[in-house]
């Protein structure tokens, strides 16, 4: 069995790995990469030849993983296995990239048909045969639908964690490790080299910070991931007994509608339900405009304020010191979201303007972090190689290091391009 490393390599974005076995070719995701500025083009995967590739696969929805998988419908055919509600929200997030970043991609809306019209919905724990491979999904606890790729051939095993969460989240249940003794791990990398804040004290610092902005009769604004990030705020809030208005809007609407379709996939659907119905939907402009004329937390995306209906709450609460800005989503080097971070400014209308809002930030990360990396490194069985990915050069080549020193693994972060064979 043959793997090439198409993407993800000492970087976060593009991932995207090629796994060969005789005549059989399967596509481990196949995302893309923002550009730091908005003017330039966004990154692809290396390119792959769509009619040589026999089927594709895609872990999750977020588009550093699904994004460019309408591409191998330029002038090819394949299928593309995953989870229901993987291929729904992909689908969603896809199309709303191309409306918002216009004639920059390589492909368009009828490669996105084509690529609904070859979706084939896998459940996890369902052993899948092409050719000479033979695949199945696991939860990864990440994200609605995330997914973990075992993949068999010639009697080799390979494990793609894709994006992993060890101990899962108020809606989504730990990622699923049972999985046998194994020939190569493919793992992500992001927070190899840090510590997260645990999961109580996060939640209890945003509550913290909500009451002292509802108390000065503020709006505390959340911009916040649609897939994931946003419900689980609300679960937070909700779970906390919360007496103030919850505000959603955005995107994060059409992806409720599409999670309540897929219940069996959630921990538990009562706490979905009750942190959503609970909440202020918000519909159209004025029901924006009413909802911050009194205290309330908003929740919208984007959660790194690039676009969206973030915008305009930026505009409407930055400039009053009894409002509030938790960032609660993972901020991307060159975003405004960043910047904010880093400088107290936020750009609107193309002018810096100082921020007076109360800005913190807090960690509700969907990615496992340093303990729960090695954990699962511990827990492996067999002598896997172990290829670490999807974390900036440090992250990846540290993990890589750290994990030969402890393990005795033969470990090393791959380049874009490399070639290993199992």
């Amino acid at each position: 069995m043959k793997i090439k490393v198409l993407g993800a390599a000492n970087e976060v974005g593009r991932s995207g790995f090629l796994v060969n076995s005789d005549n059989t070719n399967l596509l481990l995701d196949y995302g893309v990469m923002f550009a730091r500025k908005r003017t330039d083009p966004p990154s692809y995967p290396l390119h792959v030849k769509p009619k040589e590739i026999d089927a594709a696969v895609i872990t999750h929805a977020h588009l550093d993983h699904s994004g460019c998988i309408p591409s191998l419908f330029n002038g090819g055919n394949t299928n593309v296995y995953s989870t229901p509600p993987t291929i729904d929200l992909s689908v969603l997030l896809i199309e709303d990239m191309l409306k918002i970043e216009k004639n920059k991609h390589d492909f368009d809306y009828r490669h996105v048909n084509n690529m609904i019209r070859n979706s084939k919905e896998i459940g996890y724990r369902q052993p899948v045969n092409v050719g000479d491979i033979k695949f199945e999904l696991r939860s990864s606890g990440h994200v609605i639908g995330g997914s973990t790729v075992i993949v068999e051939a010639k009697g080799k095993r390979l494990f793609y964690t894709g994006d992993i969460n060890l101990r899962g989240s108020r809606m989504l249940p730990p990622a699923d490790l049972d999985i046998g003794d194994i020939d190569l791990l493919i793992t992500e990398s992001t927070y190899s080299q840090s510590q997260q804040t645990p999961r109580a004290e996060s939640e209890k610092g945003l509550l913290e910070f909500a009451s002292e902005v509802m108390d000065r009769k503020g709006v505390l604004f959340i911009p916040s991931f649609s897939v994931e990030r946003s419900q689980e705020i609300a679960c937070v809030l909700k779970n906390a007994n919360f007496k103030y208005p919850v505000i959603m809007d955005g995107m994060a609407l059409k992806v409720n509608d599409i999670m309540f379709r897929y219940p069996e996939y959630l921990k538990n659907v009562n706490i979905f339900s009750d942190a959503v119905n609970g909440a202020t939907l918000i519909r159209d402009h004025s029901d924006r405009k009413r909802a911050i004329s009194e205290p309330c937390v908003v929740i919208s995306p984007a959660g790194m304020l690039v676009g969206g209906n973030a915008v305009y709450y930026m505009q409407n609460l930055a400039s009053s010191d009894k409002n509030g800005v938790a960032m609660v989503s993972y901020q991307g080097e060159g975003t405004p979201g960043k910047k904010l971070l880093e400088t107290g400014k936020i750009s609107l209308k193309g002018k810096d303007m100082n921020v007076k809002a109360t800005v913190k930030r807090f960690e509700f990360s969907g990615h496992a972090d340093r303990d729960s990396l090695f954990e699962m490194i511990k827990n492996i069985k067999g002598n896997p190689k172990i290829l670490t990915v999807h974390g900036d050069r440090e992250s990846c080549t540290k993990f890589s290091e750290e994990i030969q020193q402890k393990f005795g693994f033969d470990s090393h972060a791959p380049k874009l391009g490399e070639e290993i064979t199992i």
